[in-house]
Protein backbone atom coordinates (compact mmCIF):
# COMPACT_ATOMS: atom_id res chain seq x y z
CA UNK A 1 0.00 0.00 0.00
CA UNK A 2 1.25 3.37 -1.09
CA UNK A 3 1.88 6.16 1.63
CA UNK A 4 1.10 9.51 1.79
CA UNK A 5 1.21 12.76 4.29
CA UNK A 6 -1.52 14.71 5.47
CA UNK A 7 -0.07 18.46 4.30
CA UNK A 8 2.96 20.09 6.36
CA UNK A 9 1.99 17.76 9.70
CA UNK A 10 4.23 15.20 8.54
CA UNK A 11 1.46 12.34 9.59
CA UNK A 12 2.08 9.79 7.55
CA UNK A 13 -0.91 7.28 6.31
CA UNK A 14 -1.88 4.71 3.65
CA UNK A 15 -2.91 6.15 0.51
CA UNK A 16 -6.30 5.02 1.66
CA UNK A 17 -8.07 4.22 5.00
CA UNK A 18 -10.84 2.67 6.34
CA UNK A 19 -13.74 4.69 7.31
CA UNK A 20 -15.34 2.13 10.75
CA UNK A 21 -18.22 4.40 10.86
CA UNK A 22 -20.46 1.71 8.98
CA UNK A 23 -19.64 -1.50 11.17
CA UNK A 24 -21.19 -0.33 14.01
CA UNK A 25 -23.17 2.81 12.88
CA UNK A 26 -25.24 4.74 10.02
CA UNK A 27 -26.47 2.05 7.88
CA UNK A 28 -28.66 -0.20 9.53
CA UNK A 29 -28.04 -3.50 11.20
CA UNK A 30 -24.60 -3.11 12.80
CA UNK A 31 -21.77 -5.80 11.92
CA UNK A 32 -21.53 -8.58 14.70
CA UNK A 33 -18.64 -7.35 16.64
CA UNK A 34 -16.25 -10.58 15.46
CA UNK A 35 -17.04 -9.59 12.04
CA UNK A 36 -16.27 -6.27 12.19
CA UNK A 37 -12.32 -6.57 14.40
CA UNK A 38 -11.81 -9.29 11.70
CA UNK A 39 -12.39 -6.76 8.49
CA UNK A 40 -10.30 -4.25 10.79
CA UNK A 41 -7.72 -6.79 10.86
CA UNK A 42 -7.95 -7.93 7.32
CA UNK A 43 -7.62 -4.17 6.18
CA UNK A 44 -3.96 -4.41 8.88
CA UNK A 45 -2.82 -7.16 6.69
CA UNK A 46 -3.30 -5.36 3.38
CA UNK A 47 -1.64 -2.37 3.98
CA UNK A 48 -4.20 -0.17 5.84
CA UNK A 49 -2.70 2.14 8.46
CA UNK A 50 -5.03 4.50 8.93
CA UNK A 51 -8.73 4.14 10.90
CA UNK A 52 -11.10 6.46 11.51
CA UNK A 53 -14.35 6.37 14.27
CA UNK A 54 -15.82 8.77 16.42
CA UNK A 55 -17.51 8.27 20.33
CA UNK A 56 -20.88 9.26 18.61
CA UNK A 57 -20.53 6.12 16.49
CA UNK A 58 -22.80 3.51 18.48
CA UNK A 59 -22.69 5.91 20.42
CA UNK A 60 -19.68 4.21 21.55
CA UNK A 61 -19.17 0.67 20.48
CA UNK A 62 -17.30 1.92 17.23
CA UNK A 63 -14.38 3.14 19.23
CA UNK A 64 -14.47 -0.08 21.21
CA UNK A 65 -14.23 -2.07 18.54
CA UNK A 66 -11.60 -0.37 16.40
CA UNK A 67 -9.66 -0.32 20.20
CA UNK A 68 -9.93 -4.21 20.01
CA UNK A 69 -9.19 -4.92 16.70
CA UNK A 70 -6.13 -2.34 16.63
CA UNK A 71 -4.54 -3.35 20.16
CA UNK A 72 -2.33 -5.86 19.12
CA UNK A 73 -0.85 -3.33 16.27
CA UNK A 74 -1.34 -0.03 18.25
CA UNK A 75 2.10 0.88 17.26
CA UNK A 76 2.02 0.01 13.37
CA UNK A 77 -1.14 2.24 12.88
CA UNK A 78 -2.83 5.70 13.00
CA UNK A 79 -5.91 6.49 14.85
CA UNK A 80 -8.24 9.32 14.35
CA UNK A 81 -11.64 9.96 16.21
CA UNK A 82 -13.83 12.77 16.87
CA UNK A 83 -15.33 15.21 19.67
CA UNK A 84 -18.15 17.46 20.01
CA UNK A 85 -21.55 15.75 19.97
CA UNK A 86 -23.92 15.88 22.96
CA UNK A 87 -24.06 12.33 23.38
CA UNK A 88 -26.88 10.54 25.10
CA UNK A 89 -29.00 14.04 24.61
CA UNK A 90 -32.23 13.84 23.45
CA UNK A 91 -31.61 17.49 22.19
CA UNK A 92 -28.68 16.42 20.20
CA UNK A 93 -26.92 19.28 18.95
CA UNK A 94 -22.94 20.04 19.51
CA UNK A 95 -20.82 20.59 22.86
CA UNK A 96 -17.38 21.54 22.32
CA UNK A 97 -16.53 23.30 25.89
CA UNK A 98 -12.79 22.80 26.44
CA UNK A 99 -13.92 20.48 29.68
CA UNK A 100 -16.37 18.73 27.13
CA UNK A 101 -13.03 17.83 25.14
CA UNK A 102 -10.77 16.66 28.20
CA UNK A 103 -13.66 14.28 29.23
CA UNK A 104 -14.32 12.80 25.59
CA UNK A 105 -10.75 12.17 24.95
CA UNK A 106 -10.24 10.19 28.26
CA UNK A 107 -13.18 8.43 27.40
CA UNK A 108 -12.10 7.84 23.27
CA UNK A 109 -8.67 7.22 25.22
CA UNK A 110 -10.12 3.83 27.76
CA UNK A 111 -12.45 2.62 25.09
CA UNK A 112 -9.74 2.56 22.04
CA UNK A 113 -7.25 1.19 24.61
CA UNK A 114 -4.38 3.39 24.05
CA UNK A 115 -2.51 5.90 25.19
CA UNK A 116 -2.81 8.88 22.97
CA UNK A 117 -4.84 9.95 19.99
CA UNK A 118 -3.07 10.31 16.87
CA UNK A 119 -5.60 12.91 15.17
CA UNK A 120 -8.69 14.25 16.81
CA UNK A 121 -11.05 16.13 14.94
CA UNK A 122 -13.76 18.82 16.11
CA UNK A 123 -16.48 16.83 14.37
CA UNK A 124 -18.25 19.50 13.70
CA UNK A 125 -18.11 23.06 14.12
CA UNK A 126 -19.97 24.56 17.45
CA UNK A 127 -20.90 27.97 17.37
CA UNK A 128 -21.45 28.38 20.60
CA UNK A 129 -18.08 27.87 21.24
CA UNK A 130 -15.27 29.93 19.24
CA UNK A 131 -12.96 27.74 17.83
CA UNK A 132 -9.80 29.55 19.26
CA UNK A 133 -10.95 27.33 22.40
CA UNK A 134 -11.53 24.88 20.77
CA UNK A 135 -8.00 24.82 19.30
CA UNK A 136 -6.78 25.83 22.46
CA UNK A 137 -8.29 23.05 24.28
CA UNK A 138 -6.22 20.51 21.58
CA UNK A 139 -3.19 22.19 21.79
CA UNK A 140 -2.98 21.33 26.00
CA UNK A 141 -4.08 18.13 24.96
CA UNK A 142 -1.18 17.39 22.72
CA UNK A 143 1.19 19.16 25.18
CA UNK A 144 0.13 16.32 28.02
CA UNK A 145 0.74 13.66 25.12
CA UNK A 146 -2.68 12.46 24.93
CA UNK A 147 -3.16 13.45 21.96
CA UNK A 148 -0.87 13.62 18.56
CA UNK A 149 -2.42 16.05 15.78
CA UNK A 150 -5.57 18.08 15.40
CA UNK A 151 -8.00 18.25 12.75
CA UNK A 152 -11.56 19.62 11.89
CA UNK A 153 -14.31 18.37 9.98
CA UNK A 154 -17.11 20.00 7.58
CA UNK A 155 -15.60 23.19 8.60
CA UNK A 156 -15.25 26.35 6.54
CA UNK A 157 -12.09 28.08 5.46
CA UNK A 158 -12.45 30.86 8.12
CA UNK A 159 -12.75 28.42 10.69
CA UNK A 160 -9.67 26.66 9.60
CA UNK A 161 -7.69 29.44 9.02
CA UNK A 162 -8.42 30.85 13.14
CA UNK A 163 -8.27 27.22 14.44
CA UNK A 164 -4.84 26.93 12.96
CA UNK A 165 -3.50 30.18 14.03
CA UNK A 166 -3.77 28.49 17.79
CA UNK A 167 -3.09 24.89 16.83
CA UNK A 168 -2.03 23.85 13.32
CA UNK A 169 -4.40 21.57 11.95
CA UNK A 170 -3.16 18.49 10.39
CA UNK A 171 -6.28 17.63 8.49
CA UNK A 172 -9.67 18.44 7.21
CA UNK A 173 -12.16 15.71 7.29
CA UNK A 174 -15.58 16.69 4.75
CA UNK A 175 -17.56 14.74 2.44
CA UNK A 176 -16.12 14.63 -1.09
CA UNK A 177 -16.44 12.78 -4.15
CA UNK A 178 -17.51 12.70 -7.57
CA UNK A 179 -21.15 13.59 -6.41
CA UNK A 180 -20.14 16.69 -4.10
CA UNK A 181 -17.39 18.60 -5.40
CA UNK A 182 -18.34 21.76 -3.14
CA UNK A 183 -14.59 21.43 -1.17
CA UNK A 184 -12.74 22.18 -4.26
CA UNK A 185 -14.17 25.41 -4.40
CA UNK A 186 -14.36 26.46 -1.05
CA UNK A 187 -11.36 25.04 0.96
CA UNK A 188 -8.84 23.46 -1.26
CA UNK A 189 -6.76 26.98 -1.78
CA UNK A 190 -6.83 27.48 2.00
CA UNK A 191 -5.43 23.49 2.98
CA UNK A 192 -3.00 24.15 0.39
CA UNK A 193 -1.74 27.49 1.74
CA UNK A 194 -1.58 26.34 5.02
CA UNK A 195 -0.22 22.90 4.16
CA UNK A 196 -3.45 20.57 5.69
CA UNK A 197 -4.27 17.63 4.29
CA UNK A 198 -7.72 16.49 3.22
CA UNK A 199 -9.34 13.49 4.41
CA UNK A 200 -12.92 12.88 2.06
CA UNK A 201 -15.37 10.78 4.13
CA UNK A 202 -18.23 9.08 1.87
CA UNK A 203 -15.86 9.20 -1.24
CA UNK A 204 -17.92 6.16 -3.01
CA UNK A 205 -21.13 8.69 -2.05
CA UNK A 206 -22.98 6.36 0.25
CA UNK A 207 -22.78 3.66 -1.62
CA UNK A 208 -24.31 5.02 -4.67
CA UNK A 209 -21.30 5.50 -6.42
CA UNK A 210 -20.84 1.94 -6.56
CA UNK A 211 -24.05 1.29 -8.51
CA UNK A 212 -25.10 -1.23 -6.27
CA UNK A 213 -27.92 1.18 -5.30
CA UNK A 214 -31.05 2.26 -7.55
CA UNK A 215 -34.78 3.98 -7.32
CA UNK A 216 -35.96 -0.08 -6.07
CA UNK A 217 -33.60 0.13 -3.44
CA UNK A 218 -34.92 0.07 0.16
CA UNK A 219 -33.53 1.32 3.77
CA UNK A 220 -34.32 0.05 6.80
CA UNK A 221 -35.13 2.53 9.56
CA UNK A 222 -31.83 3.67 11.36
CA UNK A 223 -29.81 3.94 8.01
CA UNK A 224 -29.49 7.04 7.68
CA UNK A 225 -29.95 6.90 3.74
CA UNK A 226 -33.93 7.00 4.54
CA UNK A 227 -33.90 10.33 5.40
CA UNK A 228 -31.27 12.03 3.30
CA UNK A 229 -33.08 13.70 0.66
CA UNK A 230 -30.37 12.47 -2.27
CA UNK A 231 -31.72 9.54 -0.99
CA UNK A 232 -35.62 9.68 -1.47
CA UNK A 233 -36.44 7.46 -4.78
CA UNK A 234 -36.87 10.25 -6.89
CA UNK A 235 -33.40 11.82 -6.49
CA UNK A 236 -31.83 7.96 -6.94
CA UNK A 237 -33.78 8.25 -10.21
CA UNK A 238 -32.67 11.30 -11.23
CA UNK A 239 -29.03 10.88 -10.34
CA UNK A 240 -28.74 7.54 -12.18
CA UNK A 241 -27.17 9.24 -15.45
CA UNK A 242 -23.57 9.76 -13.02
CA UNK A 243 -23.76 5.86 -12.36
CA UNK A 244 -23.96 5.04 -15.58
CA UNK A 245 -21.44 7.54 -17.41
CA UNK A 246 -18.88 6.03 -14.17
CA UNK A 247 -20.33 2.64 -15.20
CA UNK A 248 -18.78 3.17 -18.89
CA UNK A 249 -15.60 4.76 -18.22
CA UNK A 250 -14.41 1.81 -15.83
CA UNK A 251 -15.35 -0.64 -18.16
CA UNK A 252 -13.36 0.75 -20.63
CA UNK A 253 -10.47 0.46 -18.11
CA UNK A 254 -11.59 -2.73 -16.80
CA UNK A 255 -12.27 -1.56 -13.35
CA UNK A 256 -15.34 -1.29 -11.17
CA UNK A 257 -17.12 2.10 -10.65
CA UNK A 258 -15.56 2.34 -7.23
CA UNK A 259 -12.05 2.01 -7.99
CA UNK A 260 -12.72 4.36 -10.63
CA UNK A 261 -14.32 7.14 -8.17
CA UNK A 262 -11.22 6.49 -5.56
CA UNK A 263 -8.29 6.46 -8.40
CA UNK A 264 -10.27 9.73 -9.56
CA UNK A 265 -10.31 11.62 -5.47
CA UNK A 266 -6.10 9.99 -5.55
CA UNK A 267 -5.30 11.89 -8.72
CA UNK A 268 -7.18 15.18 -7.40
CA UNK A 269 -4.17 16.14 -4.99
CA UNK A 270 -1.31 14.11 -3.03
CA UNK A 271 -2.46 15.00 0.08
CA UNK A 272 -5.80 13.81 0.14
CA UNK A 273 -6.55 9.87 1.73
CA UNK A 274 -10.02 9.10 1.41
CA UNK A 275 -11.28 6.80 3.99
CA UNK A 276 -13.86 4.48 2.28
CA UNK A 277 -15.61 2.36 4.44
CA UNK A 278 -17.58 -0.98 4.04
CA UNK A 279 -18.94 -4.49 5.84
CA UNK A 280 -17.51 -6.49 3.31
CA UNK A 281 -14.24 -7.94 2.87
CA UNK A 282 -14.76 -8.77 -0.45
CA UNK A 283 -15.72 -4.88 -1.02
CA UNK A 284 -12.43 -3.69 1.12
CA UNK A 285 -10.53 -5.99 -1.11
CA UNK A 286 -11.72 -3.93 -4.18
CA UNK A 287 -11.32 -0.74 -2.61
CA UNK A 288 -8.08 -1.02 -1.87
CA UNK A 289 -7.00 -2.25 -5.21
CA UNK A 290 -7.85 1.30 -6.10
CA UNK A 291 -4.13 2.90 -4.45
CA UNK A 292 -2.43 0.80 -7.08
CA UNK A 293 -4.41 2.48 -10.42
CA UNK A 294 -3.42 5.89 -12.33
CA UNK A 295 -5.70 7.70 -14.60
CA UNK A 296 -4.22 9.04 -17.26
CA UNK A 297 -5.00 13.05 -18.26
CA UNK A 298 -7.29 11.29 -21.02
CA UNK A 299 -9.36 9.72 -18.47
CA UNK A 300 -9.03 12.19 -15.74
CA UNK A 301 -10.80 14.57 -19.00
CA UNK A 302 -13.76 12.16 -19.63
CA UNK A 303 -14.35 12.22 -16.38
CA UNK A 304 -14.63 16.12 -15.91
CA UNK A 305 -16.26 16.63 -19.41
CA UNK A 306 -18.86 14.01 -18.10
CA UNK A 307 -19.91 15.35 -14.79
CA UNK A 308 -20.48 18.92 -16.71
CA UNK A 309 -22.57 17.28 -18.38
CA UNK A 310 -24.78 15.98 -14.96
CA UNK A 311 -26.92 17.82 -13.02
CA UNK A 312 -26.41 16.40 -9.13
CA UNK A 313 -30.36 16.04 -7.51
CA UNK A 314 -30.73 16.28 -3.83
CA UNK A 315 -29.21 17.69 -0.81
CA UNK A 316 -26.88 15.37 1.20
CA UNK A 317 -28.25 16.00 4.78
CA UNK A 318 -31.66 17.12 5.83
CA UNK A 319 -32.41 20.57 6.99
CA UNK A 320 -31.80 19.96 10.69
CA UNK A 321 -28.57 18.54 9.80
CA UNK A 322 -27.25 21.11 7.24
CA UNK A 323 -27.41 23.56 9.56
CA UNK A 324 -24.45 21.68 11.33
CA UNK A 325 -22.09 22.27 8.16
CA UNK A 326 -19.94 25.41 8.78
CA UNK A 327 -19.53 27.29 5.48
Amino acid sequence: MQKRTLGGSGLEVSALGLGCMGLSHGYGVPLEKAAAIGLIRAAVDQGVTFFDTAEVYGPYTNEEVVGQALAPVRGQVVIATKFGFKVGDKAGGTDSRPEHIREVVDASLKRLRTDHIDLLYQHRVDPAVPIEDVAGAVKDLIGAGKVRHFGLSEAGAQTIRRAHAVQPVAALQSEYSLWWREPESKVFATLEELGIGFVPFSPLGRGFLTGAIDSHTTFVENDFRATAPRFTEKSRRDNVDLVDELGHIAAGKGITRAQLALAWLLAQRPWIVPIPGTTKTHRLQENLAAASLTLTAGELAAIESALRQIKIVGERYAPRQMKLIDC
